[in-house]
């Protein structure tokens, strides 16, 4: 996606505060910010009905969120691109994290979800301004993978009741039992026919158009057939189905959150959960959108526009918001070019409310659930899944634990135990760094330098001098490893007594990694051996200057090539034991002793 060629540079003080975008901005880029921004409000109309209902609240907020936050995000993120607003996975989360506390769609209920959205936005921000973007890398693709995929049956099993025309009050293990035992008698038939139509609808848009606007299309179906049942039947009967009612206009109103200060203990944590959810999503789709329009984004800065935003939501009639991956790719195929495409989407969804309010009212429950299904199975990711499964099954079994807790446990705590399962996995293959045996091939005609580890044909070692390549950090936990692997060698029959690690790849060391060298130092030397080092890195050699280990170990005994570090150690070794060798793996070992005499010329 290519931009203008030579706008107008705006005002310095709006580049400093926006971003450099800014000089984007002309005739041209208005006009395709225009039209993508009509798409955008189109988009998300059905969705911000759907997914309030998703977190409990009445449509105006998922509305609402749509358009001021939307605003604010685009103008002080950093993406061009990225629409925010309402999504499927904050609104289960907030759901999920809330109900416990009060009745879904209660005033308290409201109250806390823009408590915990103004405590979102704030810790946001202050990620952002602290520059701490980094803190959403930890939770891995895995862990978020098994959260999406847990979310997506989540927001199946939420969406029943009102598919279904059941009491959403009663609790999901009694109503999959009243499901079970007498679905007759609990299902109501005029909501299911709506749903079904509403769906079929959806799927069959989206499997021949897919370039039309699937949900909208699906819940005017939906909202049709409801009118049609309603007008022949009274509220209350078999075929009466339940409609949204009256939406107010989602215009942005000042409201500052009105709960008890007793309850804030429970909410920061409900809240900083929330918070990784919704950077993990934000940076992810950023990044994604990124990769398609060739632009470099600024995580610290996108996370101080996600903040800002969710800020101004929580007191202004919003609930938590962050980037919508099927709102900002649509609106990059749509052609925009600036984040005012995002402005305009939020000011033509308020016309739109504007003008289709009466029809918006019409809008069955059921309807909204259903065109929530299609949702649910694309968040699922199934090729996600299969590719995870066959490229690295640990990954594989942390997004299937991080699902299973998403569904049966509270989503923070399915979150957390996501990262530190990530966290331990890496840290076990991290503690096991690989320590290899090499060589020269001295059957070969060139002799070249290989690993002798796992060869089909055991290629000789000088019986004198090992050579081994150390693979990643050793830190505290990796110590235990690397220093009973250097005791095993020492430990083998007829081991060499003398060592020489090629360390270059060895990157960081610590305290405790200093030691294992400095009592291996000390093992080598008290059995008549020696240590030597190839080329470790800057950092590594600091840390030995610091700890006096260089000193103890000689700086004679470092080498910035293999070849001097054979041609200086070679000599050094025993040379009754080289009378006796019959190997002779190294070019040096035609000096030593027992050497055969060089051919006459």
């Amino acid at each position: 996606m290519s931009s203008p060629a030579a706008p107008a540079a705006g005002p310095p003080w709006l580049q400093r505060c926006f971003g450099p975008w800014v000089r984007l901005v002309s005739r041209e880029t208005l006009r395709a910010d225009l039209l993508a921004g009509l798409l955008g409000a189109v988009l998300v109309l059905p969705q911000g009905i759907a997914f309030a209902s998703l977190a409990g609240l009445p449509p105006q907020y998922g509305l609402a969120t749509a358009i001021l936050p939307c605003i604010v995000a685009a103008l002080f993120g950093s993406s061009l691109h990225v629409m925010s607003g309402p999504t499927n996975a904050n609104s289960l989360a907030l759901a999920a994290m809330l109900t416990p506390l009060a009745w879904v769609r209660s005033p308290d209920y409201i109250e806390l979800a823009l408590t915990v959205t103004l405590l979102v936005g704030v810790m946001q921000t202050l990620i952002g301004a602290l520059r701490l973007g980094s803190i959403a890398n930890f939770i891995s693709p895995a862990a978020l993978l098994g959260f999406t995929a847990g979310a997506s049956v989540l927001i199946a099993l939420h969406a029943l009741p009102d598919l279904l025309g059941m009491s959403s009050g009663t609790g999901l293990r009694p109503m999959l039992e009243a499901l079970w035992q007498r679905p007759l008698e609990v299902v109501h038939l005029g909501s299911l026919v709506v749903g079904v139509v509403a769906l079929a609808v959806t799927l069959a848009v989206r499997h021949w158009q897919r370039r039309w606007p699937a949900l909208l299309l699906g819940l005017a179906a939906g909202t049709l057939v409801a009118v049609l049942l309603n007008a022949g039947h009274e509220d209350g009967t078999f075929w009466h189905v339940e409609q949204i009612g009256e939406v107010p206009l989602p215009w942005p109103r000042w409201h500052w959150p009105d709960i008890d200060i007793s309850r804030l203990r429970d909410l920061v944590s409900i809240a900083f959960a929330l918070t990784l959810v919704a950077l993990a999503q934000s940076i992810s789709i950023a990044k994604a959108v990124a990769a398609r329009s060739g632009q470099r984004i600024d995580a610290n800065r996108e996370f101080l526009g996600q903040g800002l935003s969710n800020v101004v939501g929580g007191l202004t009639s919003a609930y938590v918001s962050c980037g919508s991956l099927n709102r900002s790719i649509p609106n990059l195929e749509a052609g925009a070019r600036t984040p005012l495409a995002s402005v305009f989407s939020a000011g033509l969804l308020l016309l739109l409310v504007l003008v289709s309010a009466p029809l918006l009212a019409l809008i069955p429950n059921a309807a909204i659930a259903a065109v929530l299904l299609p949702v649910a199975w694309n968040l699922l990711d199934l090729p996600g899944w299969r590719r995870l499964m066959r490229l690295e099954r640990s990954d594989f079994a942390i997004a299937a634990a991080t699902a299973v807790a998403t569904v049966s446990l509270r989503l923070e705590i399915a979150i957390l135990l996501g990262s530190i399962l990530s966290l331990s996995s890496y840290l076990q293959r991290t503690a096991r760094p690989a320590m290899r045996t090499m060589g020269f091939d001295s059957v070969a005609p060139d002799r070249p330098f290989v690993v002798l580890d796992g060869q089909t044909e055991a290629l000789p070692e000088c019986p004198q001098l090992k050579l081994l390549r150390m693979e990643g950090a050793v830190y505290f936990g990796a110590a235990q490893h690397v220093s009973d692997t250097l005791h095993h060698l020492r430990a083998a029959p007829a081991a060499p007594r003398h060592l020489l690690v090629m360390s270059k790849s060895m990157n960081f060391i610590d305290p405790a990694g200093a030691q294992v060298w400095d009592e291996e130092l000390r093992a080598r030397r008290a059995d008549g051996g020696d240590l030597y080092f190839h080329r470790p890195r800057p950092p590594v050699l600091e840390l030995w200057e610091r700890s006096g280990f260089l000193d103890a170990l000689g700086r004679d005994h470092v080498f910035s090539d293999k070849h001097s570090a054979i041609a200086r150690i070679v000599p050094r070794l025993d040379p009754a034991i080289c009378v006796g060798c019959k190997v002779r793996i190294f070019g040096e070992c035609a000096r030593q002793p027992g050497a055969p005499p060089a051919p006459e010329i």
